[in-house]
């Protein structure tokens, strides 16, 4: 095995790493920062040659405190595919090698960016048969770094993994740095610090030594959420949402849904928070998608709630006309889905995917707008070439 391109994490970070969730702060809102600080690596001079020399740099994150690396890391892998977009708009899509699902990685968004690509026939999926995790790939993958918060893989979906499997692969294959983002109901076992989805980019722009690149996309970001927030009809003037997740094999005829918390901070939800769109579940005592509840509601639950829009995920492949006429059609015509305000209204769109970056944010910012308020935006919302010049330059 190659040399690791790393030095390993601090014996605090171990300890934390090894208790699972030591930190107890809370959840952050989108707006909140993070508790937690990056050590700046520092340059020298060889003696001999004259020559700048790059000196080891530590970056800090929950749940697993420092991580100590001695040079950037060229060859990456993730399990949220939204921590892949991260790379990508940090320019390292070419050391990406691995992801947890591959079909939950949309990379269609890159179609609309001169130069920005992802070779999809050169990145392998983590997740193997019966939903399991086979240890010996990491071996065969063998990268510099495993953007992973490694309590989702023993913790977050019963991927066959142990607590030791993840010491041993942080041990003899690089270290993980990451924490699951994607939604913020995973209570059970998730009770340390969250990540906004700028926050965590920001982590990942640390371990790549990109952090101008960063700053410019922020900057980017900002602009755009502040444009669309002051084109935004008056708060009580906005819909309230239902944001669900097919249950039956039947995607386009759905029977039954896994109900997500629209109001939960998780970055999957983030463009319908920038666009300030309620909850429609609120009040209602029914709980949202985790770890440990997997629960179900029907049509005569959401007609008892009768929300404003109706939000359907798993459906990023299909353009808003497929989506039409596949779903919503369905919808049309079902005797009690019929009944709803949403479905009267043809207020029922795609949810968008469960995990997502930030570049893929910016184009389901710009479609969840054009979706909720069509009277106010239209057409390109944001500067595609503006994009496309920070990831490439």
């Amino acid at each position: 095995m190659r040399r690791r391109k790393y030095l390993g994490i601090g014996a605090g970070a171990l300890v934390t790493a090894l208790a699972g969730c030591s930190n107890t702060s809370g959840e952050s809102d989108e707006s909140g920062k993070s508790n937690d600080s990056q050590t700046e690596g520092s340059t020298g001079t060889d003696s001999e040659t004259g020559t700048a020399q790059s000196e080891s740099y530590t970056v800090s994150m929950a749940p697993v405190g420092d991580v100590t690396f001695d040079s950037v890391p060229q060859t990456w892998l993730v399990y949220e595919s939204g921590y892949a977009d991260m790379g990508v708009a940090l320019g390292q899509a070419d050391g990406l090698l691995a992801v947890g699902n591959k079909a939950r990685y949309y990379t269609r968004y890159y179609d609309e960016l001169d130069g920005v690509s992802v070779d999809m026939s050169s990145v392998t999926q983590l997740l193997g048969e019966s939903a399991q995790i086979d240890k010996e790939l990491f071996y065969e993958l063998n990268v510099d770094v495993h953007l992973i918060d490694p309590n989702w893989l023993v913790s977050g979906s019963g991927f066959g993994l142990e607590q030791s499997d993840v010491d041993e692969l942080r041990t003899n294959v690089a270290p993980f740095i990451g924490n699951t983002i994607f939604r913020r109901t995973d209570t059970s076992w998730h009770d340390y610090q969250y990540y906004t989805l700028y926050e965590a980019f920001e982590k990942v722009a640390q371990v790549f030594q990109q952090e101008e690149r960063y700053q410019q996309f922020k900057s980017l970001h900002d602009d755009y959420v502040s444009s669309l927030q002051s084109e935004l009809p008056a708060e009580s003037e906005r819909p309230n949402a239902l944001l669900t997740f097919p249950a039956g094999s039947n995607l386009d005829q759905p029977e039954e849904f896994y109900p997500y918390r629209l109001s939960d901070q998780g970055t999957n939800k983030k463009q319908f928070h920038d666009l300030g769109i309620g909850d429609a579940l609120d009040g209602t005592g029914v709980g949202g998608l985790s770890t440990s509840d997997r629960g179900t509601i029907d049509y005569e639950t959401m007609l008892e709630v009768d929300p404003d829009a109706i939000l359907v995920r798993g459906h990023e492949d299909k353009s808003a006309d497929e989506f039409a006429n596949t779903v919503l059609s369905f919808m049309q015509q079902h005797s009690v889905a019929s009944q709803l305000t949403a479905v009267q209204n043809e207020m029922v769109f795609r949810g968008g995917p469960i995990y997502q970056g930030p570049i893929q944010h910016l184009f389901t910012l710009e479609r969840a707008a054009k979706d909720f308020f069509p009277d106010t935006f239209e057409g390109n919302l944001f500067d595609r070439s503006a994009v496309s010049d920070v990831v490439t330059e």
